[in-house]
């Protein structure tokens, strides 16, 4: 009995170590967003030169989860996890040191590029919980990643105000450091993180990532129909700004208190896994994107009534990221050896989404103000409710 007990609490404290991992790394990849006027201070160039630095942290971020997050199907996870890490806090100090403008943004992209720990760590925390309840592992992983995303842009601004902005990255790299000399000491060795008998070639693994999404009805129709929940999302967040500055007359401050209140909604999401987990995750899947859809009601008359706004953006982030928690959840009930892939499949649609719905909301905006915007992301909703609701059929 007491092994048995031994057995439940070990993973827990270790998925929640892995929750911290995803926070921190995934802080990582934000930083430099409130550092640009000041480091461009520094380094004696316009701002907007320094615009490339967040850009060539999402290419880079962006490209590790294509060519790197696969390899969790066929090298050890552990390693893996704990070379990444390393690899991150050299590209932090590299940062930190960087003499002029064109290496910081060299440093920025390699930084991205060593960043996708989150997406390694959710396929390990499911199989370290043996497979039980994969819905609540992911919500748990996927909190620790969106408070790491919001405390990365407090943290920074506010250490780069009182000790400079190369003292941010400084200091992130530090924790990182710590960071993987705690992972190293703390996760486990064994069959759960060490590679397969036969792992596959890394050409043949990144070829099976497309073939995955080619062969297997189940993993597009999740897949795709969280890239069309992506497009809703994107389109919103790009639109917002000129609504709040050219509609409201905002100024960035009370924009970003938005940003407060999509977390409080992102937050409230995490619970979908567990209620997936309990009344089936088709059925939550559904309902994750009807929320959606849902929000846009609530947003529609947002143009012009600020309360609508709010509550419609704390819908929207339930919806979305609830349907983040749930489309993982569901994936990782396939054959473990392809988590890892799945979650590559997974997140490329998903970014390649919202990259479209950026695209496409701002043209609404230009064209048709917010009620053009509403029509694209309420669309974008409809279509991926009937994406998802496609009649399942065996892979």
């Amino acid at each position: 009995m007491i092994d048995n007990d031994r057995e439940v609490r070990v993973p827990r404290r270790t998925i929640a170590l892995l929750a911290t991992t995803s926070a921190l790394t995934a802080a990582n990849i934000y930083l430099g967003q409130p550092l640009l006027g000041s480091a461009a201070a520094a380094l004696h160039v316009p701002p907007a030169t320094l615009g490339a630095v967040p850009t060539a942290t999402q290419i880079g971020y962006a490209t590790g989860i294509a060519l790197i997050v696969p390899l969790g199907d066929s090298r050890d996870r552990r390693r893996l996890i704990l070379g990444l890490c390393a690899a991150s806090a050299v590209a932090l100090a590299a940062s930190a040191l960087a003499p002029t403008a064109g290496l910081l943004v060299v440093a920025a992209l390699a930084l991205g590029l060593l960043s996708p720990v989150p997406q390694l760590v959710a396929p390990l925390a499911v199989a370290l919980a043996g497979g039980r309840d994969p819905g609540r592992t992911v919500g748990t992983v996927q909190a620790g990643l969106l408070i790491g995303v919001l405390a990365s842009r407090t943290y920074s601004g506010a250490l780069a105000e009182a000790a400079g902005w190369r003292a941010v990255y400084g200091c992130s790299c530090i924790l990182t450091v710590l960071l993987t000399l705690v992972l190293r000491r703390a996760l486990p060795t064994g069959p759960l993180t060490a590679p397969p008998a036969r792992a596959l070639p890394y050409r043949e693994l990144l070829a099976s990532v497309p073939r995955l999404f080619a062969t297997s009805p189940q993993v597009r129709r999740i897949t795709l129909s969280g890239g069309l929940v992506g497009v809703s999302f994107g389109a919103f967040w790009t639109a917002l700004t000129f609504l709040l500055e050219q509609d409201y007359h905002y100024g960035s401050t009370v924009v970003g208190l938005f940003g407060l209140v999509a977390v409080a909604g992102a937050l409230a999401s995490t619970a979908a896994g567990r209620v997936a987990d309990r009344f089936g995750r088709r059925r939550v899947v559904l309902a994750s994107v009807a929320v959606t859809a849902a929000a846009w009601a609530l947003l529609l008359p947002g143009g012009s009534g600020i309360l609508w706004l709010t509550a419609g953006v704390f819908v929207l982030d339930v919806g979305t990221w609830g349907n983040q928690v749930v489309c993982q959840g569901a994936l990782f009930t396939l054959d473990p050896a392809l988590h890892s892939r799945l979650n590559t499949c997974w997140f490329t649609l998903r970014f390649l989404g919202i990259a479209v719905g950026s695209l496409v909301g701002s043209v609404a905006w230009a064209h048709g103000g917010w009620p053009a915007v509403v029509g694209v992301g309420a669309a974008a909703s409809v279509a991926a409710l009937l994406v998802a609701g496609l009649p399942e059929r065996r892979s």
